[in-house]
């Protein structure tokens, strides 16, 4: 006899947050073409390198030591090594839901700490080497990224004490990418060229933002951690905002220029 006190796991929650999962990894190669859209041509494969190569470095990372500086029972600040190498991660019920594994919520959470420092190579495109790179997005993984995720989003976290609410990464996945673009921008200084740079494959930029389009329903509406009204609420939200984004965008376009761009009805959705 299943006991009624013990929470059971949902197999259609689990295979939403798996699917959810997919969708968010998708993403990567996607924000890889909406950034490489928008260089020089020579600058293309090393502008995409960075996004894809996240997939690959943060995975390590996070297998190792980076789920569990996030997630771990620890103090306010940062988790402890409990979940060292995934020790312990498994597919009991998790801390943080009810319906899916722990393994299940571990996958899903890997996808936003990947995209996240891919969302910040866009700031420093064609003006970095790539051992720079590879150091910096250790380091910031590491030592910018698990702190404010343990903070938001980890068991005795200092914002999570207070209350901070974080549906699908507004603080530990867009502010903090923000704020660190912004520094690694105002680090670099300004461009120094003599002519007016322009993006020489808008196309690829188009396919990169339907792409994002695409996997933010895994993003947002799979941050609901099950398949309900939530996840359809928030998957619903997400496809109208980014619609009136573009369109907006569009408008206020076709006022000031009386035409409207490729460029501007995907920055307008993103």
């Amino acid at each position: 006899m299943t006991d009624p006190l013990t929470p059971q796991l949902q197999a259609s929650d689990q295979l939403w947050v798996l699917i959810s999962s997919a969708l968010v990894l998708f993403m990567t190669p996607g924000l890889a073409l909406f950034y490489g859209g928008m260089v020089k041509a020579k600058n293309v494969l090393s502008t995409l390198t960075h996004s894809f190569f996240c997939i690959g470095l943060i995975s390590v990372i996070w297998v190792s030591i980076g789920y569990s500086l996030c997630f771990a029972p620890g103090n306010a600040v940062i988790g402890n090594l409990d979940y060292l190498f995934l020790h312990g991660v498994g597919s009991q019920v998790g801390p943080y839901s009810a319906q899916v594994s722990h393994l299940s919520f571990m996958i899903f959470q890997l996808m936003f700490a990947i995209i996240t420092p891919a969302i910040i190579s866009g700031a420093f495109a064609e003006r970095i080497k790539f051992k720079s790179y590879v150091i910096f997005t250790v380091l910031w993984t590491i030592l910018v990224y698990a702190p404010i995720c343990h903070w938001v989003w980890g068991e005795g976290g200092w914002l999570r004490q207070l209350g901070a609410l974080d549906f699908a990464g507004g603080t530990v996945v867009h502010i903090s990418s923000g704020v660190a673009g912004l520094a690694v921008a105002l680090k670099l200084g300004a461009r120094q060229e003599n002519h007016q740079h322009r993006p020489h494959n808008l196309g690829l930029t188009i396919l990169g933002a339907g792409m994002l389009w695409f996997g933010w329903f895994g993003f947002n509406a799979g941050s609901a951690l099950a398949a309900n009204h939530t996840a359809t609420h928030a998957f619903v939200t997400t496809h109208f905002s980014a619609s009136a984004g573009a369109m907006g965008w569009a408008i206020i376009e076709m006022i000031r220029s009386r035409k409207v761009s490729a460029l501007g009805i995907a920055s307008g959705a993103i």
